[in-house]
Parts: C-alpha cells; sequence; structure tokens
C-alpha cells in the first residue's frame, strides 16, 4: 500500500514511528486531539459570546436571551438528550493487541495471501469510507481474525489518519513541506487571533471603565460645573489659538524678509564669487606674465653676461705666430728668404693690422697728430695731414721696374707712419696706465732694434720687426678691451 499526500499528490513515505505505533502511543496522540466539532453548539456559543460582548444593560441581555429561548424549545430540550446520546465511540477489539515475536508469527497460520489489487481497492475504500463518516470509519473495518503484521501496521497507520482527518479541517496524511505550510498558515491565524484577542480585552476594559463611570452617579451640578470647565478652557485654547496664529502670520512675514534678505546676499556673495574668480585668472595671467618676464629676464641677463665675457676683438683680430712669422687673422706678415711669403698675403695682413690699429684709437677716442688712417684692406693707406699733406700707400710689390721702386719707397715711408701713429698710442696708454709695459720700444723707424724699412735692410730684421708691432698691437688690444678701461 503506498500513501500519497492529500494536498500535493506526492507519494509518501511513512516513518518507522507510524509503522510500529504502538496501542498506548495511539492513545496519546488520540486523546490530544480536539473534539470531533459541533455546529448547533458553536452556534449558540459563538451567539452566547457575542451576546455577552454586547455594551448593553444586563435586563436587556436577559430578555433577549428568553426571547431567543422561547423561540427555539426543541432544540434547547433536545441538547440535554443529545448530549447524554453523544457516547465515546467504542473501542474495538483489533485495536488493543500485543506485538508477537517472529517465531510466533511463522507457527500461525495463514490464511490466503490477497493481491495487491485487493489491498489497494480496500485503502481507496476505507479511505473513501472515512471521508464520507469518519467518526464511524473504525466501526465499519472488517474485522480479521488473524491479521498479517504489516496489513496490520498498515491499518494502524490508516486509522490513525482516518482519526486526524476527521478531527482537524484537512485531510491527511501530509508531506513535509506541506506540513510546513500549514505549520506556517496556523502560526500566522494564531498571530492574527492574538491580536484580536488583545482587541477585544482592550475594548472590554473600556466598557468596564465606562460602565464604572456610569454607576458612580456623578452628580447635574459636578457635570453642568465640568461643562463650565471645559468651556473655559476651550475659550482660552481658542484665544491661545488666535495669538498662535498671529504669531505664526509674523513669523512668516519674518521669515518672508529673511528670504528676501538671503536671496539679496545669495546674489552679492554669487557677484563676489564672480569678481574673486576674475580676479584669480587675473593674477594667474599676470603671474605667468611676470613667470615668463622673469624667465626672460634671466636668459637675457645670462646672455648679457656672456657676452660681457666675450671679447669680440679677440675673435675679429686673431693675433697669432707661425714660426718666424706674425700672424693676424692667420695672415703671414713679412718675408724670409726660405719661406717666400706672397705680397697679397703681406699686403691683406697690413691691411688687417690697419684696421685694429684705427678700431683702437676709435675705442679709445684717440686721434693721431699729423697722420689719418684710412683702412682699406689690401689697398690700405696712410694720409699726412701736416706739411706736405702725402698719401702714402701701405702695401708693397715685388716688381724691380723704375715706377715700382718708388711705391717701395711710399710703401717704407707708409710704414714709419704707422710706426709714429703706433708709438703715440702707446704713449697715451702708458699715460693712462703707467702699470703697461711693452717689451719693445719704439725709436723712429725701429721697433726693438729692428727697422720697419723694407729697403736698405734684411728681409729676417724686417719680419722680426713686423712681430714686434703686432705684439705690441695686441697689448693694446688687451688693455683696450678690459672692462675698467674701454
Amino acid at each position: 500500500m503506498n500513501f500519497v499526500c492529500q494536498q500535493c499528490k506526492q507519494p509518501l513515505h511513512l516513518d518507522a514511528s507510524l509503522v510500529d505505533l504502538a496501542p498506548s502511543a495511539y492513545d496519546i496522540v488520540s486523546s490530544s486531539l480536539p473534539p470531533a466539532p459541533s455546529t448547533s453548539h458553536s452556534r449558540q456559543a459563538s451567539g452566547a459570546e457575542k451576546l455577552a460582548q454586547l455594551p448593553a444593560p444586563p435586563s436587556v441581555k436577559s430578555a433577549w436571551r428568553n426571547s431567543v429561548q422561547g423561540s427555539t424549545p426543541s432544540s434547547s430540550t433536545s441538547s440535554p438528550s443529545q448530549r447524554r446520546q453523544a457516547p465515546r465511540a467504542p473501542m474495538h477489539p483489533n485495536e488493543s493487541f500485543v506485538l508477537l515475536q517472529d517465531s510466533v508469527i511463522r507457527a500461525i497460520p495463514s490464511q490466503l495471501p490477497q493481491t495487491s489489487h485487493a489491498k489497494r481497492a480496500s485503502f481507496s475504500k476505507g479511505r473513501s469510507a472515512s471521508a464520507a463518516a469518519p467518526p464511524q470509519s473504525a466501526a465499519e473495518e472488517p474485522a480479521h481474525p488473524n491479521p498479517s503484521p504489516l496489513s496490520h501496521h498498515l491499518r494502524s497507520s490508516l486509522r490513525l489518519f482516518n482519526l486526524l482527518s476527521s478531527r482537524t479541517e484537512l485531510d491527511h496524511p501530509l508531506c513535509a513541506e506541506c506540513a510546513h505550510i500549514l505549520l506556517e498558515t496556523l502560526a500566522r491565524q494564531l498571530e492574527e487571533t492574538k491580536k484580536e484577542r488583545d482587541g477585544y480585552i482592550a475594548f472590554e476594559k473600556e466598557v468596564k471603565k465606562e460602565r464604572d463611570r456610569e454607576g458612580s452617579g456623578v452628580g447635574r451640578l459636578e457635570a453642568e460645573a465640568k461643562i463650565e470647565r471645559l468651556k473655559e478652557e476651550e475659550r482660552l485654547a481658542v484665544e491661545q489659538l488666535k495669538t498662535a496664529e498671529r504669531e505664526h502670520q509674523q513669523l512668516e512675514e519674518e521669515l518672508k524678509s529673511l528670504e528676501r534678505e538671503e536671496k539679496a546676499l545669495e546674489e552679492e556673495e554669487a557677484e563676489f564669487w564672480r569678481q574673486h574668480n576674475a580676479h584669480l585668472l587675473r593674477s594667474a595671467e599676470q603671474a605667468s606674465q611676470l613667470a615668463a618676464l622673469r624667465a626672460a629676464y634671466a636668459a637675457d641677463s645670462a646672455t648679457l653676461d656672456k657676452l660681457e665675457r666675450t671679447n669680440v676683438y679677440n675673435d675679429a683680430f686673431c693675433i697669432g705666430h707661425e714660426g718666424v712669422f706674425g700672424t693676424i687673422n692667420g695672415l703671414r706678415l713679412g718675408r724670409v728668404p726660405g719661406v717666400p711669403v706672397e705680397w697679397a698675403e703681406i699686403n691683406a695682413a697690413w691691411g688687417q693690422t690697419l684696421l685694429l690699429l684705427y678700431t683702437i684709437a676709435r675705442k679709445l677716442d684717440f686721434t693721431f697728430e699729423n697722420y689719418r688712417l684710412v683702412p682699406m684692406g689690401s689697398f690700405s693707406r696712410i694720409e699726412k695731414t701736416t706739411g706736405d699733406k702725402a698719401v702714402y700707400e701701405l702695401y708693397g710689390s715685388g716688381d724691380l721696374h723704375f715706377g715700382r721702386l718708388l711705391h717701395n719707397r711710399r710703401f717704407d715711408f707708409a710704414m714709419v707712419a704707422f710706426l709714429d701713429c703706433l708709438k703715440q698710442l702707446m704713449d697715451y696708454v702708458k699715460s693712462q696706465d703707467p702699470q703697461v709695459d711693452f717689451p719693445h720700444q719704439v725709436v723712429k723707424d725701429k721697433i726693438g732694434e729692428a727697422s720697419v724699412k723694407q729697403q736698405f735692410s734684411q728681409e729676417e730684421a724686417w719680419t722680426r720687426a713686423l712681430r714686434h708691432v703686432l705684439l705690441a698691437l695686441k697689448i693694446l688690444l688687451k688693455w683696450t678691451t678690459n672692462g675698467s678701461n674701454g
């Protein structure tokens, strides 16, 4: 026999405690169940409870109760007899039994075994009969003189389920999930019933208090005094309400004025923040401009320092030597027998030398006496400003014809005039700074015991004299380019 849940119709597997249910356990379960519900009794009980809960005088309640009893005499007279005729269901003989051992069961001759189909049919018939008349289901079961242990256990379980179904509002058996849902529903109903009970109890207390107040019998004078007192309290409350309303109106007007002031302050604050932000933007822009100017000033200052430390004259007039030759800007000045130097290079060197002397004199704002320098590169010349006012060419040639010889003679006069101008500038510098020392003195056409004239002198002496000239010019240039002099 297979049991199914009466709610979800799922097959069930009974617990071992239900299969081996003892008679004493069955009695305990049946006694713990509520009695079978009676419709008429519950109806009467509910009517009596409702009548007792009504807030009416006792005389009215008794009159209502007598009228109800007079209208239904048969039911009232028959109820005691019915109560007397409602005995407890008799116990069947097979409900009390002794569990036999396996050895005893094997010795008992068994009847023909029933098929599983018959068992299922008997179970369905018994279940339908129990659903139709639950209280009489146990009495209508056929008696088995020698039931087998399994069928006896199944009948016991079926009888227990029929009893549970007859005493409760649900059919049994139930599965664990349906039983859990049922418990939750019952718990919720219990909570609602408790709340309803608490409401009835509170209402009952209020009714009792009202009855006590009615029973105490408050006098008319006390009631009138109470009414007058309440009217006075009402009048005071109305006055307080009017005062509160006036105060409320004043507060609303103050609130509106404060809101207007707040709005004006918000606008003023917004304008202030706009001006503040604009000021911050201008300040940031000016700060960036100041930083850029400072960076440019620092860069320009560094460039200026670099330029101040730089001597442009040393770059424009680089004086050095190459063997026995003195050089200016890489141009050799002089001739020796073993090293032929072109006159074009010598003339260019003389042009650079005359330009250097002219530049130093101009920087020192010095004017030569009797002479004027005319630097013109390889064709430079010196003009005599006093006396016969001659012009001397400061460049030479290697030709040997008569005209060239006369030209070379003017070339010697030009070199002597150049040496005279150099001597004037050296004397001026010594007058300005006595500490300046020139290693070679200039005497007429000689500098350091060597003549600058080319005619009637050796080329080595002439080259040495020109080297001394370049050395004197270098000393003059160094003194002139000093920061405290130039």
